[in-house]
């Protein structure tokens, strides 16, 4: 599991340019796999299915070593997808797909107007959707006794982990997202309070 905070879009976002009477459309949406790309990208073809290119980059993983791939769509070969994939580069994001959308408007832009058009969209879009900071976490389920309840509140604080949900009934049941650099130190909270019944699902 790779341990290192990565910046990724906001939130979803739209932006639209033109250029030379041809309407550009940026979509942009934060993913955790190629899957999801690829589902984004075909909701993306099936909204716009009249356009002349649907063209797309995504960027997932690591930031060190991530997954990078783009598509040109019918356009000149690397025109259209490579600057889109390279304002994904630039703002050093991960994590994120990015469609543009291209109705031609009767005239050609030629090798570099379509490179810049195609980049300055994708740029459009990007800042539109704004940027965060994520720390990989994982998530664990607690179950313990309420009287011991302050207590473990406290301790998790010590390992900055974040409460998902609480349940009571004749016990606390408590579902946790830890950051993955704290795992040691949660494990050591574990461990220094015996009563906790603890579940760790398949870490993400």
């Amino acid at each position: 599991m790779n341990y290192s905070a990565y910046t990724t879009i906001d939130h979803p976002a739209a932006a639209e340019l033109t250029v030379e009477r041809s309407r550009f459309i940026g979509h942009c949406r934060e993913v955790a796999s190629e899957t999801e790309a690829k589902a984004f990208v075909a909701q993306i073809r099936e909204e716009h299915s009249q356009a002349s290119h649907n063209c797309y980059a995504y960027r997932i993983g690591p930031i060190d070593n991530p997954i990078e791939y783009f598509n040109d769509h019918g356009e000149p070969s690397g025109t259209a997808g490579k600057p889109i994939l390279g304002a994904i580069q630039r703002l050093n994001m991960t994590n994120v797909v990015v469609v543009v959308t291209r109705y031609f408007g009767g005239k050609k832009l030629g090798v570099r107007g379509l490179i810049e058009a195609y980049g300055q969209t994708a740029t459009l879009v990007l800042n539109e959707a704004g940027s965060v900071v994520r720390v990989p976490k994982f998530k664990a389920i607690l179950v313990y006794n309420y009287s011991e309840h302050s207590l473990v509140l406290h301790r998790l604080q010590q390992v900055e982990a974040e409460i998902v949900n609480t349940e009571y009934t004749d016990l606390v049941t408590l579902e946790i997202a830890v950051p993955v650099v704290n795992e040691q130190e949660f494990l050591s909270v574990i461990n220094e309070l015996p009563f906790l019944k603890v579940d760790i699902p398949t870490k993400q």
